[in-house]
């Protein structure tokens, strides 16, 4: 059997016997030696690379895909048989930091800071001198009310962050109840939740279901002070309502890593609109320890075992 490891990161694998592996170039078709693979590990691929793949790998029994979102691996078309399992966990570290990095840069509005920093400006914090957990802005994570929309790892991982700064938080997730100490409600009772949000986090994955479900709905029952933060997927949002809401002012700011269109393109309206903080997809940065995730599920696949992160 033979396992092809991407160029994207350095991974070194230790491989039983009767397993040879092999690195290939992300960005180049895969060379006809490769073609007898029947597992590969993708990571920093484009999609129509991926794509691709279904004919270069007719031999292809299993992905593991290191991204945590495999949207780009499920939209190339392998059939079926072919095994598919994500990266699930190997970014709820970064990803959380990277969030949290969003909220505290909205609070305290390092954005405007920076700016003006560049330009040998003194910016005064719109907060000087105003009662502490003043509402009507949003510059304290204390006493701040946070809605995770897609409370898995990451989220609970953010929860944890939030609650150690005095956030009260919330999770939403297809089923309602308890996870980590935390209350979790459906998004059937999202909208009920979001007059009095002070922060709304977006961690969901492209899927049919949640195809900008972010719409001007939930965007108009979140308070004018409220941030929108996205760290899910851009899929997951209507952009043109979220360009409309900064633009009316009818919610505080948004601080977002994805986009619909990646690279966000120069002439997006979005570039232009009024409390923006932008990222490059950058939140997760690259996967944790993947070696053992890849190590452990090729043992299971070898014995005929469940995968982790089957999707």
């Amino acid at each position: 059997m033979k396992l092809l490891l991407p160029n994207s990161i350095p991974i070194t694998v230790t491989a039983p016997d009767g397993v040879t592996t092999a690195v290939y170039d992300v960005a180049a078709p895969i060379p006809a030696e490769h073609s007898d693979a029947e597992a590969i590990v993708v990571w920093g691929s484009s999609g129509e690379r991926i794509a691709a793949m279904v004919t270069e790998l007719p031999k292809l029994r299993w992905i593991q895909a290191l991204m945590a979102g495999t949207d780009s691996v499920a939209a190339a078309g392998f059939d079926d048989s072919v095994v598919l399992t994500s990266g699930g966990g190997l970014h709820d570290a970064p990803v959380a930091e990277h969030t949290l990095a969003l909220i505290l840069a909205a609070a305290r509005r390092l954005d405007t800071a920076v700016r003006a920093a560049d330009a040998h400006e003194w910016y005064k914090s719109l907060d000087v001198n105003q009662a502490f957990g003043t509402t009507g802005t949003f510059t304290t994570l204390f006493g701040a009310k946070v809605v995770i929309w897609g409370f898995g790892g990451i989220g609970t991982r953010l929860a944890g962050f939030l609650t150690a700064l005095g956030a009260q938080v919330t999770g939403v997730a297809t089923t309602a109840g308890e996870r980590a100490g935390y209350r979790v409600i459906t998004p059937a009772d999202l909208p009920g939740e979001l007059a009095d949000t002070d922060v709304l986090v977006d961690i969901l994955p492209a899927l049919p279901s949640t195809q900008q479900v972010v719409d001007a709905a939930i965007l108009g029952a979140l308070p004018a002070h409220a941030w929108f933060v996205n760290v899910g997927r851009g899929a997951t949002v209507d952009e043109a309502a979220l360009r409309q809401a900064l633009v009316e002012k009818s919610i505080g700011g948004a601080a977002l890593d994805v986009f619909a269109t990646e690279p966000l393109p120069a002439d997006d309206p979005l570039w232009g609109s009024p409390n923006l903080i932008v990222t490059p997809h950058s939140a997760g940065g690259r996967p944790q320890d993947p070696e053992q995730r890849i190590e452990e599920n090729l043992r299971r696949f070898l014995a005929g075992e469940e995968l982790l992160y089957t999707v």
